[in-house]
């Protein structure tokens, strides 16, 4: 369904509380996000090049094409929309335990990201996972971002394509990951051993901390091992979404 109009949207942004549906906006996140079953779109906002591009994948989602301009108006300010926005509902939520049941052992790969609350890391940390063939990334409820246009704007997609779990209990969430064999490392700049030599070509869970803070202590004793990434020069520590890229990266090689 397409529909033109000349009146501007309304800043749906203004009105929605938190935990209902809200803006993803920009090409990567819009196409993902109509390309996943699991997403219900409300309606669409696009300028008619993109819409072009993005037709087939419609469906019955309602779509106005509308100048730049008014896509930018619903959106927050200085949102980079690429042409496009989406009212979307949040995704599903994914059961732990069933996401660990429903992949093979030996391929079970996850990232775990302890109160890492900044959007934008925790966006590439997922566009990343998606890149290197994770099974799922796990946050804790209560300290990570709302699902939302930045975070899905800072994953490009990866939001869409693999599975965002949030529990209450991070350390609880590793107790439960062992029962299955998960082997668990934190990352930590004083970790004993190298990412490369902790990797044991098991199942593993990758812990990733808060930057300044790191992994927090329960959570840490409730993991395998810790390691580092090794680094020359002066620079003793990474970005935490560039420090989780390299050790997918690792995790990933070590598959191999």
């Amino acid at each position: 369904m397409m529909t033109r109009r000349d009146h501007t949207p309304r800043r749906d942004h203004d009105r929605l509380s938190p935990g209902r549906a809200y803006w993803l906006y920009g090409f990567h996140p819009a196409r993902a996000a109509l390309g996943n079953p699991g997403r219900k779109v409300i309606r669409a906002l696009m300028a008619e090049p993109v819409w072009l591009k993005l037709r087939p994948l419609l469906g019955q989602v309602p779509a106005e094409i509308c100048d730049p301009q008014k896509i930018a108006q619903a959106l927050p300010k200085d949102a980079v929309h690429q042409g496009v926005a989406l009212l979307c509902e949040p995704l599903p939520q994914r059961d732990l335990d069933e996401v660990i049941e429903t992949c093979t052992p030996g391929s079970r790969r996850f990232a775990v990201l302890d109160q890492i609350t900044d959007p934008h890391n925790e966006g590439a940390i997922l566009r990343s996972a998606a890149a290197f063939g994770f099974t799922a990334v796990i946050v804790q409820a209560r300290h990570s971002p709302p699902e939302s246009g930045v975070l899905a704007k800072a994953a490009s997609g990866a939001l869409d394509q693999i599975p965002r779990i949030a529990v209450v209990n991070i350390a609880r969430a590793l107790e439960d990951m062992s029962r299955f064999g998960i082997w668990r490392i934190a990352l930590a700049t004083d970790g004993p051993e190298d990412i490369r030599a902790a990797l044991n070509g098991s199942d593993v869970a990758i812990v990733l901390g808060a930057e300044g803070s790191g992994v927090r202590r329960l959570v840490r004793e409730r993991c395998d091992t810790s390691a580092h990434i090794p680094m020359r020069g002066m620079i003793e520590s990474l970005n935490v979404s560039n420090a989780a890229a390299i050790a997918f990266y690792e995790v990933a090689h070590a598959a191999k």
